[in-house]
């Protein structure tokens, strides 16, 4: 009978030890606003050299970094817009 008293005892003590443990925190992922003044079928080119340089710096679109894209269409004044907000 002692012994079963000091074993409960024993492991309540263990039990209070420990220390809550706590979740990691989400990790932010980097977010990138692409503006552009064309359309997104007449900048291919750029868009694909921005991708490329990103890659290289270890960036991949999707995977560890956001990129949201907006084109004005030629449209300077939406450009003035975008920029504003």
């Amino acid at each position: 009978m002692k012994n079963k008293i000091i074993t409960l005892v024993l492991s309540a003590m263990l039990l209070a030890l420990c220390l809550p443990v706590s979740a990691q925190e989400a990790k932010k992922v980097p977010r990138i606003g692409y503006l552009s003044p064309g359309s997104a079928s007449t900048n291919l080119g750029y868009r694909e050299a921005f991708l490329q340089g990103l890659r290289e710096l270890g960036y991949v679109e999707g995977k560890n970094i956001v990129i949201d894209y907006r084109w004005a269409e030629e449209s300077s004044s939406e450009c003035r817009n975008w920029l504003r907000n």
